[in-house]
């Protein structure tokens, strides 16, 4: 248990010090790029960013069954079944990274359809064959860090990813200044992401040498059993996973604007670049409840998520209702009223977000316990449901519509995937679950009603006061809410002793 916080808590600072850096850069070179480039630039990248996370569909959902079956294993010190497994997957990827490269040539000629208005942006496919490139050559490099995964190592890739980024982010600002050339913009990350995955290569092929051994035995029939199994579950859930999350963008390009593509960038940006503070917390754990899963009994597990999702929903109860109130009128402040969207669609834009943040632990406890079979096609459904609603809608009502797709999709999973969670993981009754569930829902609603109602008497008219007096509101009145809601919940007193521990220890 120790060992496993030990593990967390170093995944944990490492990753927010490379959050936190990365986040300076964006913002500064997010800011440079608008005022150099344009908006209609933005959305381009956003938009194959996301094209390229429909091409993922070839991995078919190979590193997720990659990642459970190496903690045992790894717990268990098992060189040569490492040697076999890492082996086996090295050469999946590789073929991979040729599907990926053939379906994405394939696209080329489609790629006017569905930039919609893309103005005198310069050449819509070489920026596309850049995007390609990065992604296939991931491939060649990127199932090595699911050994360092399993180790619970993940500060390995944030310490490396940290100063990768911060070069990059460097190079490309100055390219921006001196040549005002998107094309240059992304070579550079191009070649400096090359250099990366070379370096990543070696170093991990240094560090764990028996990568290089040539005398390994071929995965048995029995091994690669569950493998296949799981691995076809969560050709599911990869298809589903890919119409929910990668998609927006794309509808949003063709039936709009690809502008509007680059509008809603600078909100992900935010959203994304604060959220990963909080999804560090959670996706770092994800090899310590493999471990877990891997070695402790029912029990243990079942407090150890009630705890986890209490803390999931605290922080994303929190920053949903503090993005909901601040995103707006800090894009204000920083590049202009022109670029901000219409409240309705930030609050759906939140709700989603919650929801997302809300499952995270579900969907992490099914990872680490490899349930991936038992509800395959919900993801599938859900897919169908997101696109489908999300074209009526968006035809309809516009902007708001893409999102009101996924928000019904998410309601699929919130349902489905804790009911066969508590099945096959716990064996519990799932109505507990829920009723939590209604309980954090209504604290979230409630503060956010509370901070709403000050912000209408308090901003009016967007200023830097007015935005540093509704922070400290925002920081303030839902933390207070949600101490005065739950200060008798089990799992708040837990995680309460945990921390005055920690201090009481200094």
């Amino acid at each position: 248990m120790v060992s496993r916080l030990k593990c967390t808590a170093k995944n944990i600072f490492f990753g927010y010090v490379s959050s936190i850096i990365s986040l300076l850069l964006g913002f500064i070179s997010r800011t440079i790029f608008i005022k150099i480039l344009s908006t209609t630039y933005l959305g381009v990248n956003g938009l194959f960013i996301n094209v390229l996370g429909v091409l993922s569909f070839a991995e078919l959902g190979i590193g997720t069954a990659m990642n459970y079956s190496l903690y045992k294993p790894v717990a268990e010190k098992d060189i040569e079944k490492l040697k076999s497994l890492m082996d086996f997957y090295k050469i999946a990827y590789r073929v991979i990274a040729l599907v990926v490269t053939i379906i994405g040539l394939t696209l080329l000629p489609f790629l006017k359809y569905i930039v919609k208005d893309p103005g005198n942006v310069g050449n819509i496919s070489v920026y596309y064959l850049i995007f390609l490139f990065n992604t296939v050559t991931s491939y060649f490099v990127s199932y090595k860090f699911s050994l360092v995964n399993a180790e619970q190592k993940n500060y390995i890739f944030s310490n490396i990813n940290t100063i990768t980024s911060f070069v990059t982010v460097i190079m490309q600002i100055i390219t921006l200044i001196l040549f005002k050339n998107f094309l240059y913009y992304l070579l550079v990350a191009a070649v400096i992401g090359l250099i990366q995955k070379i370096f990543i290569n070696r170093y991990l092929n240094k560090k764990y040498p028996y990568l290089l051994d040539k005398n390994t035995k071929k995965i048995t029939k029995e091994e690669l059993k569950p493998i296949k199994t799981n691995v076809i579950a969560l050709i599911w859930h990869k298809i589903g996973e890919i119409s929910i999350y990668q998609t927006d963008n794309i509808v949003i390009s063709t039936f709009i604007n690809v502008t509007t593509v680059g509008i809603i960038s600078n909100y992900n940006l935010l959203i994304t670049s604060v959220s990963t503070f909080i999804t560090i917390i959670f996706n770092s754990a994800i090899a310590s409840l493999g471990n877990l899963m891997a070695t402790e009994d029912v029990s243990k597990q079942y407090n150890t998520f009630k705890v986890y999702r209490f803390a999931a929903f605290w922080l994303y109860g929190f920053s949903s209702i503090a993005f909901y109130i601040l995103l707006s009128p800090f894009i204000t402040l920083w590049i202009g009223s022109e670029m901000i969207i219409s409240d309705f669609t930030v609050l759906l834009i939140m709700i989603n977000y919650y929801m997302v943040g809300h499952r995270i632990c579900i969907n992490n406890i099914k990872s680490a316990g490899g349930i991936f079979d038992q509800d395959k096609y919900v993801a599938l459904l859900q897919g169908v449901v997101n696109l489908v609603v999300s074209i009526i809608m968006v035809k309809l009502i516009g902007l708001p519509g893409v999102y009101i797709g996924t928000i019904m999709s998410g309601i699929l999973a919130t349902v489905i995937k804790p009911i066969i969670v508590y099945k096959y993981a716990f064996q519990k009754d799932v109505r507990y679950y829920f009723i939590d569930g209604l309980k954090f829902a209504s604290a979230v609603t409630f503060s956010l009603v509370i901070c709403w109602i000050i912000k209408y008497n308090i901003i009016k008219n967007v200023t830097m006061f007015n935005f540093i007096v509704m922070m400290v509101v925002v920081t303030l009145v839902p933390n207070f809410l949600f101490l005065l809601f739950f200060r008798k919940n089990d799992e708040f007193i837990y995680i309460k002793n945990i921390i005055l521990s920690k201090i009481s220890r200094r």
